[in-house]
């Protein structure tokens, strides 16, 4: 699997706390946007990891700004993301196995590094279900079209 990410600069940390977490699960993860924690802007740092993720040079995304908020909005804004903010493994396992989303975003003010670490493996190790959530899916990505 590969994996871009990206912060602004209130997600600099965490994302530089999440980097390890990647190489130990043997994951490819390519740094998409990440700031330094220079004061910049979150829809940009967005619109760079979900354009990877678009262009297949990534299979999923991680987003970091301060309430996850902000990229959520932005990320979910671009035809073929389905971008969602996960405040624990359980809205992380939700939004992979019936929403099959590609895009995670995380609030990096209000999460610890332990937790973090779990949304993100959840959000990485969770298949999509399929099934009933199929038809589903179907009808929110029909919206694209309108």
């Amino acid at each position: 699997m590969r994996v871009s990410i990206g912060a602004d600069h209130r997600g600099h940390d965490a994302l530089q706390q999440l980097l390890p977490l990647f190489e130990q699960r043997g994951i490819a993860v390519a740094v998409i946007a990440d700031c330094g924690g220079d004061v910049c802007d979150y829809p940009d740092m967005a619109i760079a990891v979900c354009r990877s993720v678009l262009s297949g040079d990534a299979e999923r995304g991680v987003l970091l700004c301060g309430t996850g908020m902000g990229s959520c909005l932005a990320a979910n804004k671009l035809r073929g993301i389905r971008a969602a903010q996960a405040q624990d493994e359980i809205a992380a396992e939700t939004a992979r196995g019936y929403l099959d989303v590609n895009v995670l975003c995380l609030a990096a003010d209000l999460l610890g590094p332990r937790l973090l670490e779990r949304i993100v493996t959840t959000f990485l190790e969770t298949p999509f279900a399929g099934g009933r959530h199929e038809k589903r899916l179907e009808k929110i990505l029909a919206l694209e079209a309108d």
